[in-house]
């Protein structure tokens, strides 16, 4: 029996709560671990499950929120429990929202008005592949960053801060590819696939490849439709 991904669900309304919750689980794929009502609460659940069983996979983060909102209760994960992947739930499509949140490392972002297909598209993406970004989102990011290079059009790349074999691998891994995949690739073997992507993590001072992927945007490496159109078979 395939082992179901383990979700923790944060948002204020009990109602779509309960309405999301039965939606996974009716799946068959997923396993709601616990719902709470805000940043505080999923903290504490947090801490009371960490090491256990239990422990979510991904969380669905709504990001307003009482008492503590979506992003300040990112935050906190990211640097408590950053194995954990967190997907933004919101009914915010603003630039600003979506860059916070991708610079806090989030694993997805889903507006509430997408359709149920949609939403478990990204969940079942964010699961096998660690990340998705739909269409939409990655060019609203790349449009932000192309209005930043116009005034400021130097970058550490420029002055060739990765090399030509990092830029390769950045590009796969930022098509999601695996390790073994991009090893196949480029005739490499996995342990130095691994050593370029540390080195990658390293100087561009990313935690995953979400942040990899904002700085090949930003520095003009990669561009949306290196994301959107994958080169895979």
């Amino acid at each position: 029996m395939e082992k179901k991904i383990r979700l923790a669900l944060a948002d204020d309304e009990r109602l779509f709560r309960s309405a999301l919750c039965h939606l996974l689980e009716h799946t068959g794929s997923y396993k709601v671990v616990f719902d709470v009502g805000n940043g505080v609460e999923l903290i504490e659940k947090l801490a009371e499950l960490n090491g256990e069983q239990g422990f979510p996979d991904i969380i669905l983060m709504d990001l307003k929120m009482p008492e503590m909102n979506g992003v300040e209760a990112t935050k906190v994960i990211a640097k408590k429990y950053p194995d954990v992947k967190v997907v933004a739930l919101t009914t915010h499509m603003g630039k600003a929202f979506i860059l916070n949140m991708l610079n806090l490392g989030a694993a997805g972002y889903i507006t509430k008005d997408s359709s149920p297909e949609a939403m478990l598209e990204v969940v079942r993406e964010v699961a096998d592949k660690g990340f998705f970004y739909s269409n939409e989102v990655l060019q609203i990011i790349n449009g932000d960053f192309h209005n930043r290079n116009k005034k400021n059009s130097t970058s550490e790349y420029d002055a060739g801060f990765i090399t030509k074999r990092e830029r390769e691998i950045l590009l796969l891994l930022c098509q999601q590819y695996r390790t073994q995949e991009i090893a196949e690739k480029l005739f490499l073997s996995e342990r130095t696939v691994e050593g370029h992507r540390n080195n990658l993590l390293s100087k561009t001072n990313s935690k995953n490849v979400v942040g990899l992927i904002v700085f090949g945007l930003q520095h003009e490496i990669i561009d949306v439709s290196d994301l959107t159109d994958p080169l895979k078979d």
